[in-house]
């Protein structure tokens, strides 16, 4: 199966892009942590084994699996005269832009590392104990303890939902909000250009140039034309806005409207998809916290120019929106934790509403929220549970580490 075909969240999941944790996970330290978006360090070893059980259940369900690792390896195998210049941005792009040092580690990886060991390192980051004598560079050089690292190393790249999204039969090549995950972005753009099963399919609505952050955890397909996007930590309405335009002109696009959510700026809350996800027709995932009167904004495009949007404030619950805009006669909203706050904030902190629909109904979920699953079950869904202990340190659940290229 070629190209990007994604109309909905939970239409049978044919393909979906994923990236097993490497050895980026060793570079995690804990005076860095916040830095690096990460609460704890997982340990490589079972985080593996964890991912590696979670794309067995995908295939056991019939689900093709790719990698990101492995389609750029692709890439460069098929094009090596990228090679140089896709070094030359990841450097860049990490803050290493002296003339010496971009020679000196270009230098380094190409005589090191080949094929996906390549595309590997770059995801782990470099120290200086590796470069060996680099003294004579510069007094920072000098001063600088031998594991600092000279590029640093993209920890959160396991969660392959936010660098981009699928949409319809294109994708938003995302801009993200912080700097330490903006280099992710760097794959999806050579894959797309440049990889066969991609190059020359799939029309791109956003770009990671852009310059309002935009991520892949705030945009849920809730129908054939209208997507859900939140509002949130990670993505600006600028960014809603930029989307929404480059949708609306295109007349092969179906989407024609946009519900941009206003949900709570926190790390919490960091994404839509923390708090809300659809598991059947008629049937979703919510965190409690954000039950009652919501803030959500249609936007729709004008009438006689697609780029002056029309934008209506719409106060109401989130039942009555859900059912408005996916036409059903009723949805079930099923809290994660139940009527226990205690559990729904623990639960939803271990990324108990962040599933993944394999199909109407059908789920994979963190293990460790044990209420959360029983209601789930008591609801009716079938719930696929995978090991979480480590995984679940980066907070994102299957949602968050799973892109979908191919629904229907």
């Amino acid at each position: 199966m070629k190209g990007i075909c994604v109309r909905s969240e939970i239409q049978p999941l044919k393909k979906v892009l994923l990236h097993r944790p490497g050895r980026e996970l060793l570079n995690l330290i804990p005076d860095r942590l916040p830095e690096l978006l990460f609460d704890d360090i997982p340990y490589l070893k079972v985080a593996r084994q964890e991912h590696d059980a979670f794309a067995q259940i995908l295939r056991d369900n019939g689900v093709e699996v790719v990698y990101l690792e492995d389609l750029m390896t692709q890439v460069l195998t098929l094009h090596p005269e990228l090679i140089d210049t896709f070094l030359h941005q990841w450097l860049t792009e990490g803050d290493v832009k002296t003339g010496k040092w971009q020679d000196k580690l270009t230098d380094y990886m190409r005589a090191n590392f080949e094929g996906k060991a390549l595309v590997e390192k770059t995801m782990e980051g470099i120290t200086m104990r590796e470069m060996g004598n680099v003294s004579a560079y510069s007094l920072q050089d000098r001063i600088a303890p031998p594991d600092d690292l000279i590029i640093d190393p993209m920890p959160n790249l396991y969660f392959t939902r936010d660098p981009f999204c699928s949409v319809g039969t294109g994708i938003f090549l995302n801009r993200m909000r912080y700097p330490i995950r903006r280099r992710e972005t760097i794959y999806a753009d050579y894959i797309f250009k440049y990889h066969p099963d991609f190059q020359g399919r799939v029309a791109r609505y956003y770009d990671r140039y852009f310059h309002a952050s935009l991520e892949g955890g705030d945009v849920l397909n809730l129908t054939e034309d209208t997507l859900a996007i939140g509002i949130s930590q990670r993505t600006s309405p600028d960014g809603i806005e930029s989307a929404a335009r480059n949708l609306f002109r295109d007349p092969l696009a179906k989407i024609r409207r946009i519900l941009a959510f206003d949900i709570p700026d926190c790390r919490a809350f960091m994404h839509l998809d923390t708090v809300f996800t659809q598991i059947d027709t008629d049937k979703f995932t919510v965190h409690p916290a954000i039950l009652g009167t919501l803030t959500v904004y249609e936007i729709t495009p004008g009438r006689d120019d697609p780029e002056v949007l029309h934008i209506e404030r719409l106060d109401a619950d989130l039942e009555t929106i859900l059912k408005r805009y996916t036409g059903q006669d009723r949805v079930t909203l099923i809290r994660c934790g139940g009527s226990d706050p205690i559990a729904a904030a623990r639960e939803q902190w271990n990324d108990g509403s962040n599933t993944l629909c394999l199909s109407p109904g059908k789920i994979i979920v963190y293990q460790r929220n044990e209420v959360s699953n029983t209601i789930l079950r008591d609801a009716g869904i079938e719930v696929l549970e995978m090991p979480s202990a480590e995984l679940s340190r980066g907070r994102g659940g299957p949602r968050c580490m799973s892109m979908p290229l191919i629904r229907g």
